[in-house]
């Protein structure tokens, strides 16, 4: 049977308990109606921070919280632990992996996985890093190929192979990324890997593109690359990767073709919104998103609305950024706009407050941008952290966030380095 809330208030689905789905949740928790939310996981991930989990600076617990623990003392609000697998419009009904969820109206805010654009042996011999599992599963694989490394004394191609760490995307994840492997390599493991130099590490950044970081200005752009080099990442511009089969990545710069041998190729080149969005029947783009309107509703499903990387907005003839806040800022819209309809009042129209951009290059070192405001170094380093801390859920999580930050930057303490099966 169809599960619904119980009562006659308006019920709301909220498919994706991510950035947008947990704000339109705690707005909706003030209002007369009913929510569900519906995630496949029982915590809120905070994606951003995921390379911080993989390069073991963080653990799992401190990026991720429990759905439920946000709305302890909200009764409107409930948590159906279930994947969204369909819809059926007319009926006003959301297939799921443990049944059918009726609405009355309908937030999507899937959020989004990785997309390697057709290639399916990079798909499948690649590490992404779009979820807790594919980042713990990374950050495992770092350290099984260092102790792998260390074992290896007869075959220098091979301990080259394992000391080869590649990078695919110059957007904020494969920057943060890189940076953070070459901190990683260059302190903890130079401390525990007695018999390995790590100046023999090699790591790679490809980026299809002729800029990393398209977001920010040139002279920031300029500075990021000059700071990773520095860094020992070896940044490679215009250089697209054809194709990647676990033992050796294939290159292409110009007309010129050269494969390197790899156990580690890290992709961070692209994303693309979950494949159950496309089931709605509704018209998407090239990355799967749903096309909205000016209100966030669904072209051709008033009562179904999508936000975040789920959604294709456009504004100044350009889609919106898959970033945290624009998530926000549409969670904010819908939530006013679905109370309107509900009292029968006009809509409004979604207007996005870009924010601006920053990226951290390792500890103590980003890049930010706002307008005319142009910001690198510490200083850009310390207003990332303050950002991503304010947004971090639990307050006991902030703090240990935020005492393991310093102690990186002072001391390179990377006390999550253990491997978890």
């Amino acid at each position: 049977m169809p599960r619904t809330t119980i009562g006659k208030r308006p019920h709301i689905v909220i498919l994706g308990a991510g950035f947008g789905g947990i704000k339109a949740a705690q707005l909706l928790a003030k209002e007369d109606v009913d929510v569900t939310i519906v995630d496949k996981h029982n915590y809120h991930l905070f994606q951003p921070l995921l390379y911080q989990v993989s390069t073991s600076i963080l653990s799992e617990d401190e990026i991720s919280y429990p759905i439920r623990a946000f709305f302890q003392k909200n009764d409107n609000i409930d948590f159906f632990m279930a994947e969204a697998t369909g819809f059926d419009p007319a009926n006003n009904v959301v297939k799921t992996t443990h049944g059918d969820v009726t609405y009355d109206y309908l937030i999507i805010a899937t959020g989004a996985t990785t997309n390697y654009f057709g290639m399916k042996s990079v798909e499948e011999h690649s590490y992404p890093m779009k979820t807790l599992r594919e980042s713990t599963l990374l950050r495992n694989h770092l350290i099984r190929t260092f102790e792998r490394a260390s074992r290896v004394e007869n075959d220098a191609e091979l301990k080259k192979a394992l000391m080869t760490i590649i990078v695919v995307g110059g957007g904020p994840t494969g920057i943060e990324e890189s940076g953070a492997i070459s901190e990683l390599v260059h302190s903890a493991m130079k401390k525990d890997y007695h018999n390995l130099d790590m100046n023999d590490v090699d790591i790679k950044l490809i980026e299809a593109t002729d800029k990393v970081l398209p977001m920010m200005p040139e002279a920031l752009r300029n500075n990021t690359v000059d700071v990773l080099r520095k860094k020992g990442v070896d940044v490679r511009l215009k250089t697209a990767v054809q194709d990647y089969d676990g033992e050796y990545i294939t290159l292409k710069h110009d007309d010129k073709v050269e494969k390197i041998r790899t156990r580690t190729v890290i992709w961070a080149a692209g994303v693309k919104a979950q494949p159950v969005v496309a089931k709605l029947g509704a018209e998407v783009d090239r990355a799967g998103r749903v096309i909205v309107e000016k209100t966030t509703q669904v072209k051709g499903f008033p009562a179904i609305y999508a936000i975040g990387d789920s959604a294709h907005f456009e504004q100044d003839g350009r889609p919106l950024p898959t970033i945290a806040p624009a998530a926000y800022e549409a969670a904010e819209t819908t939530v006013k706009n679905i109370m309107h309809v509900i009292r029968g009042e006009a809509q409004e129209t979604f207007v996005y407050k870009d924010l601006g951009s920053m990226a951290t290059i390792g500890a103590g070192d980003a890049v930010m941008f706002k307008g005319v405001m142009k910001s690198k170094g510490l200083f850009a380093w310390i207003a990332w952290m303050a950002v991503h801390v304010l947004r971090l859920a639990g307050p006991l999580t902030n703090v240990t966030v935020v005492f393991k930050w310093v102690m990186n930057y002072f001391f390179g303490v990377r006390m999550a380095r253990i491997i978890r099966d």
